[in-house]
């Protein structure tokens, strides 16, 4: 079965998951790769295919993907990709 194109609705479903089951990571996105020092609190407000857009602290920042994402299987391969990629703290 092909993957679900990276529409407004997948882009809604991947926020709601992020936020509702892995708010460290989007908080770790926007430290790591938003270059906020220290988040309180971020959420996850849109996956586009070129980027993510955070809410951090009340400012939205955008954060660039490193190619062009095509659905929503591509979308959870990169976000697990970027998570791997920072340095354990």
């Amino acid at each position: 079965m092909a993957a679900d194109p990276l529409s407004p609705e997948v882009s809604a479903r991947i926020c709601a998951h992020m936020n509702d089951d892995h708010a460290d990571a989007v908080v770790a996105y926007a430290r790591h790769y938003g270059g906020v020092s220290t988040p309180n609190q971020a959420r996850m407000l849109e996956v586009q295919s070129e980027a993510m857009l955070l809410e951090v602290d009340g400012t939205q920042i955008s954060i660039k993907f490193d190619h062009r994402l095509s659905d929503s299987e591509d979308a959870h391969r990169t976000l697990v990709a970027m998570l791997k990629a920072m340095p354990k703290s």
